[in-house]
């Protein structure tokens, strides 16, 4: 599947780099994907695949103000700086950008980089970036093509338990904060944004050693 994947995504034409998304609920293997797609186009095609999460463009803990930091409404709305991503990711990246584009701004927990780096892209380079939220208004029309992982709420819970318990503190308390934040917070997207109907690509992962690909350009 990652080899037929590639074959789409460089099949692809444009006069700037290639911007792809990689959108989906919390674990739902969108990172893993992201990697080994973008090895994959390396191998074939020589270009410069350009890696980047969007987590690493989340506002500040501290700045987080608008709503109680545990509340959905602070993960979906208050989160990640959607200005940032915009002007120094995609739009650079995009029709009459520069291609000077910065792909980090701060650490997942939100703290910021000292003098994150600026680079150049090549014209012909493929940006893979991976988030939950990628298909908000925010960045409507800044993407080239679109990937959704499509895992349901109750596998997305197990994963993202099993993946963040320790720095959370336990099973018990990551459990709790995907109930009462997460999973709501994505829930509100799915329902706002309809992303998986609006992908390019629909990847169904709830078996990750057998994906299967649902839909395709």
């Amino acid at each position: 599947m990652i080899d037929e994947l590639a074959g789409r995504i460089l099949a692809v034409e444009t006069g700037h780099p290639l911007r792809v998304g990689v959108d989906g609920r919390s674990a739902a293997g969108k990172t893993t994907l992201a990697e080994a797609l973008a090895a994959r186009l390396r191998e074939r095609s020589g270009r410069q695949v350009i890696r980047a999460q969007l987590d690493n463009f989340m506002v500040m803990v501290e700045e987080r103000t608008a709503y109680p930091y545990d509340s959905p409404e602070s993960y979906y709305l208050d989160a990640w700086n959607y200005p940032a991503i915009r002007s120094q990711l995609l739009e650079p990246l995009g029709p009459g950008g520069d291609r000077r584009h910065r792909t980090a701004l701060s650490t997942p927990s939100g703290r910021p980089l000292e003098s994150p780096p600026f680079e150049v892209a090549p014209r012909d380079a493929i940006l893979l970036a991976d988030g939950v939220f990628l298909q908000r208004a925010e960045l409507a029309g800044l993407w080239d093509l679109v990937i959704y992982v499509r895992v349901d709420a109750a596998e997305s819970l197990r994963r993202g338990v099993a993946r963040d318990a320790t720095w959370m503190g336990s099973a018990a308390e990551a459990e709790h904060r995907y109930l009462s934040k997460y999973l709501p917070g994505e829930e509100r997207y799915l329902a706002e944004a309809d992303p998986e109907r609006r992908a390019d690509i629909v990847i169904d992962n709830a078996d990750p050693a057998a994906p299967r690909l649902l839909r395709q350009p």
